[in-house]
């Protein structure tokens, strides 16, 4: 009983351990927003500050395009996320049911372009966007950014579509459904806690996405927040404040939407679905 109670204890110690040690940048993160210069620099490191301050947020709000670039990344991730995830449905089931010839070449090749690394498009990209016209626009973002979020949604529904019983498509075909009908009012609803993630990953990967915006965008008022925070840096003493209060700001749009997303992270939806 001893040695069981001493294995709880220490299993609790190693998980507060682990959760202190992820959640104590954060706490250094938000914990430097509100120091001024001086302590920021001085010798002794605080770990609360000794006088808050909210004067980087301030020079974000009032000395910077901070506030439209975070409109920009919104619009930018919304819009590709919802085209990823429009788009790459009906791609993971069709590799996930349907049997045709070159179904494991395409497969495969949703995998190869999701393994592919972004560097090696930079160039490629830049010129389609140049041709299009659509360089140092935000539409020239939604453009290039669905190369890599649409490998990435396809592939991780296709193990989920997979997931769902044949038995409910093949019910749902003897009472008349269509392919299609079975596609978006079956499948859909079973695999819509995959697809809710997927979509938050391909919303987080458009949001922090900083080389190519970099590349592509010039003027300030197209500009993505990454390239707003990145151009307080200037000197050999970065205005770590600022900084940190950027990266807080950029990340509560993201731990909004996991909130409210996280009722429908659910799994065990196909549960008793089926006899057997």
């Amino acid at each position: 009983m001893k040695s069981k109670i001493k294995t709880g204890l220490i299993a609790k110690a190693y998980i507060a351990l682990c959760l202190v040690s992820a959640l104590f940048p954060i706490y250094w993160m938000l914990n430097t927003s509100f120091k001024t210069d001086a302590e920021i620099y001085g010798k002794v490191p605080t770990l609360i500050p000794h006088v808050p301050t909210l004067s980087a947020y301030a020079y974000l709000f009032t000395k910077t395009t901070f506030l439209p670039s975070m409109k920009n990344s919104l619009v930018i991730a919304v819009s590709v996320s919802v085209f990823s995830v429009l788009l790459a449905y009906p791609v993971a089931y069709t590799l996930a049911r349907l049997k045709f010839k070159g179904r494991k070449f395409f497969s495969k090749s949703v995998l190869f372009m999701y393994l592919l690394p972004t560097t090696v498009l930079y160039i490629p990209l830049y010129m389609l966007v140049s041709k299009l016209h659509l360089t140092n626009t935000i539409w020239g973002l939604i453009v290039i950014y669905p190369t890599f979020t649409l490998p990435y949604v396809a592939w991780i529904l296709i193990p989920h579509v997979a997931s769902v019983p044949q038995e409910l498509e093949e019910a749902a075909r003897v009472d008349g459904c269509s392919r299609f009908g079975i596609m978006y009012q079956i499948v859909l609803p079973l695999v819509l806690p995959g697809l809710i993630s997927t979509t938050i990953f391909a919303f987080a990967m458009c949001w922090g996405e900083y080389m190519y915006a970099l590349v592509n965008l010039t003027s300030s008022r197209v500009q993505t927040f990454p390239l707003v925070i990145s151009g307080l840096i200037y000197g050999d003493m970065p205005p770590w404040n600022q900084l940190m209060a950027g990266g807080v700001l950029a990340g509560i749009p993201v731990i909004l939407i996991y909130m409210i997303a996280s009722s429908r992270l659910v799994g065990g939806a196909t549960d008793g679905g089926v006899k057997g």
